[in-house]
């Protein structure tokens, strides 16, 4: 769309400007985005932990504290270990940060709203961002601390073993579309809710879930957050990090948290399509159908990262052993017996009994999501004295049982 418009400047200077263009785009959301993020996180550790979270810089919600936290990250001494590898230290948050920004190459906003569209690009994005974990390894072992160095190879181990399941899960909605093209695959879910691929069969469905779970340990989230455990390796791979480039460990993770979430709306959850329109935005409507289909795109995305950030301070941390035994003995079994699934559903499932399945799927995640929300607008505010809410709602406190 934009080299149509652009079509008055001669090659090979119109492909100089499209990636200046593009590369400006995506740097400045994913930049945006990570300040809306860290905003975000604060107020829902708030809420989680009964507490106010940012209040004081940028009114009564506090908005622009996470600016005041990128000036005080400026302004902050950047130093380095005296034993530390210098080049190797100082180039790891950066490689880090790239192999996120990259993926946003590929990641389709909307329909033919992509940077640079790809006929394998579900499998570029996941290859990039596996590429992260080059950028923690080296700062771990360039930094000539054994907590650096323990929370590198941990990301080492936890990242390469989460792929194999994630992978599987991504080979589940391409079976279906039969295109590794994100854009393909998002076009094809044009129309109603249940035409989403997560509702297509229920292997599909639990597939979401699995692939879900595993991008999250794969960006270095609660509970899989290993790699920076503070409470027996200080801060992990990024101890010996201050200034700007501890900052750019935190904007990899937020862009990876985008991008991760970005993939699973497309694979499973519609992608840029709403769900109530039988067309295709952008061909009924121009210009403005485009900007409905970004919107749309990004709010989802934005409201899987929101379920990332609600998992991190509803969780307890696993232990390394545990992490991987998820992974090795729960996660990868299951994925393969949900390919080998659907591959059966496609054969030897009638039409009648895919459609039954779609409309009860939908019913259940209605069904679900009016309970959490009955249960969020009735809960009490504030828990009785001697009481805890939630799940100990009717338990009594061990400091207060008897008051």
């Amino acid at each position: 769309m934009i080299r149509t418009w652009l079509s008055f400047i001669p090659e090979p200077f119109l492909t100089v400007v499209l990636a200046l263009i593009v590369g400006g785009v995506v740097l400045n959301f994913v930049a945006v985005s990570a300040l809306f993020f860290i905003w975000l996180e604060r107020k829902v550790a708030g809420r989680m932990q009964d507490r106010l979270g940012p209040t004081r810089v940028g009114g009564k919600y506090g908005w622009l504290q996470t600016i005041a936290d990128g000036i005080k990250l400026l302004l902050k001494e950047d130093f380095m270990p005296t034993a530390a590898d210098g080049i190797l230290f100082r180039i790891a948050p950066y490689i880090a940060f790239s192999a996120s920004f990259v993926s946003f190459i590929a990641l389709p906003f909307g329909a033919d709203l992509v940077g640079q569209e790809l006929q394998v690009a579900v499998y570029f994005i996941l290859a990039v961002l596996a590429s992260e974990v080059f950028g923690v390894i080296l700062a771990g072992y360039a930094s000539a601390s054994k907590w650096s160095l323990f929370g590198g190879i941990r990301e080492a181990a936890q990242v390469v073993s989460y792929e194999v399941p994630r992978g599987i899960c991504v080979l589940i909605p391409v079976l279906i579309s039969g295109t590794l093209n994100l854009n393909t695959i998002g076009k094809q879910q044009e129309g109603y809710v249940f035409d989403w691929l997560i509702f297509h069969d229920p292997f599909t469905f639990c597939a979401f879930w699995i692939f879900f779970i595993c991008a999250t340990a794969g960006c270095k989230r609660a509970p899989f957050d290993l790699a920076e455990a503070e409470s027996e390796l200080v801060a992990g791979f990024h101890t010996e990090y201050s200034g700007l480039r501890w900052s750019f460990f935190f904007m990899a993770e937020y862009a990876s948290m985008f991008a991760v979430s970005g993939i699973a709306t497309l694979l499973f959850l519609g992608g840029w399509h709403t769900g109530f329109l039988p067309f295709e935005p952008s061909v009924q409507f121009g210009l403005a159908g485009h900007l409905l289909n970004l919107i749309v795109f990004v709010l989802k995305g934005w409201c899987l990262v929101f379920l990332m950030m609600w998992m991190r301070w509803s969780l307890p941390r696993l232990r390394i052993d545990q992490v991987m035994m998820t992974c090795l003995k729960y996660f990868l079994p299951i994925s393969c017996g949900l390919f080998l699934g659907v591959c059966l559903w496609q054969l030897l499932a009638p039409a009648a009994l895919s459609q039954s399945w779609k409309f009860f799927a939908l019913a259940v995640v209605l069904a679900s999501a009016g309970v959490i929300i009955y249960k969020l607008l009735t809960a009490p505010k504030i828990a009785a004295r001697g009481r805890l809410m939630g799940a100990w709602e009717s338990l009594p406190t061990p400091l207060t049982k008897n008051l």
